[in-house]
């Protein structure tokens, strides 16, 4: 059967090597592309075709178009008992390949399983993703080690993509590469989709105590996401997602879109719990970058050392320890595409320039934009992070946190209702 959904609207394509752009960073609603990646892997693939599962015909080349795994899935874990990965975020199962009639193949190509997969990342120079990994790939303890999770998932699944087959890779790539790819491409597709930070935009946080419906919950993602998940519960708590796609190209940097889950959430109608997890919180991940740092919803404390100011950046927002969003051209905190401003001087002084003109705060609001005077910023480095200060405080506020298209006016200081800090993020 072929597969058929609708989709909101389209996310704008990426380009290897640079700044990863979308209608919404924080969202989904479309289509979504790899290519930012630690170790820049190739596939010469096109991502202008059909899509997988919407073809009509054979393909022949399905190093280019993946067959007949083209159902994709990007399951994440809520594990509490015990507690895995950071207590504000979810946690990454896999990446699965599922035929577009409902069955799926495992374990495909044993010849090309891996043991050692720390050490295959770190030869291939795959030491961000690795890092990340180690954060946000979590094994229950009682399975084994995260180590054994990951090579789990690559030889029952990674090894099923046909667009993955050593043959589709460029010619003298190690042994090895197609895994690589595959590590990456999990982590980046994870990257923009942050669970935890859409039911928190929705008023849905963990608790010991408060209950969900299932349509409260698919409906809240779905506000967020722009499609409806599948969700799984183990009695009534909740404590997995998958996330369902159809992919142009190959899974090595192709377009990712996004759809509707074509099956039913496992989980009762109501009486939902989605209970607390221990663990360290962190700031949730930027599809724009794989560094990750670690702060708590006080007075964040340093990680190292975040480096020099960059000449381009995006300016995410961390709000209650999670990035929500962040600025557009304008100057406003929206979770729409952000802005790629211009930054000129050094952290102890420095402009800002969006493609609408120069930034600046008059009155304690911040615009920018043609006629506008620019004001000269700090750049603090705290929680491993560099955050924008004007007039040496950190903080900025608005009267309420943006959703969807709604944006929100960011002013200096804490006198609105939503207070949050302002993150560079180099491009």
């Amino acid at each position: 059967m072929i597969v058929n959904f609708a989709l909101s609207f389209i996310f704008a394509s990426l380009a290897l090597a640079s700044p990863l752009t979308s209608s919404n960073p924080l969202g989904l609603g479309g289509q979504f592309d790899v290519f930012a990646r630690n170790v820049a892997i190739s596939s010469g693939c096109s991502t202008t075709g059909t899509a997988s599962c919407h073809n009509t015909s054979a393909v022949s080349n399905t190093c280019c178009f993946e067959a007949p795994g083209g159902l994709i899935l990007q399951t994440q874990f809520w594990d509490t008992d015990p507690s895995t990965g950071p207590s504000n975020s979810w946690t990454i199962h896999g990446l699965w390949p599922d035929n577009c009639d409902g069955s799926f193949s495992e374990n495909c190509d044993p010849s090309r399983d891996q043991s050692a997969i720390t050490s295959l990342l770190e030869s291939a120079g795959a030491t961000s993703t690795l890092s990340f990994m180690q954060t946000y790939w979590k094994n229950d303890p009682d399975d084994g080690s995260d180590e054994e999770l990951w090579s789990h998932e690559w030889d029952t699944h990674g090894t099923c993509y046909s667009t993955l087959e050593p043959s589709c890779l460029p010619s003298g790539s190690p042994s090895g590469t197609d895994a690589v790819a595959f590590y990456e491409t999990v982590v980046r597709l994870f990257q923009t989709l942050p669970t935890y930070t859409w039911l928190a935009n929705q008023g849905i946080t963990p608790s010991s105590s408060t209950t969900h419906t299932l349509t409260s919950l698919e409906n809240a993602l779905a506000v967020e996401a722009g499609v409806t998940p599948m969700l799984t519960c183990d009695g009534s708590n909740l404590n997995e997602i998958a996330w369902y796609f159809n992919l142009k190209g190959s899974i090595i940097d192709g377009t990712f879109v996004p759809i509707d889950s074509p099956v039913d959430s496992d989980c009762p109608s109501s009486g939902i719990k989605y209970p607390l997890k221990t663990g360290s919180p962190v700031s949730t991940t930027s599809v724009s970058s794989t560094t990750t740092t670690t702060t708590t919803t006080g007075t964040p404390t340093s990680t190292g050392t975040p480096g020099p100011l960059p000449t381009r950046a995006m300016i995410v927002a961390i709000h209650n320890g999670a990035q929500v969003g962040g600025l557009l051209t304008l100057g406003t905190w929206s979770t729409q595409t952000l802005a790629t401003m211009t930054l000129a001087g050094s952290t102890s002084s420095f402009t800002m320039t969006s493609s609408k003109g120069s930034c600046g705060v008059s009155g304690g609001e911040l615009t920018c934009g043609s006629g506008v005077s620019a004001t000269s910023f700090t750049a603090i480095s705290s929680g491993g992070s560099l955050l924008v200060a004007s007039g040496g405080s950190t903080a900025f506020s608005s009267s309420a946190v943006p959703s969807g298209e709604t944006v929100e006016t960011v002013f200096t200081g804490s006198s609105e209702a939503q207070t949050y800090t302002l993150a560079i993020v180099s491009t």
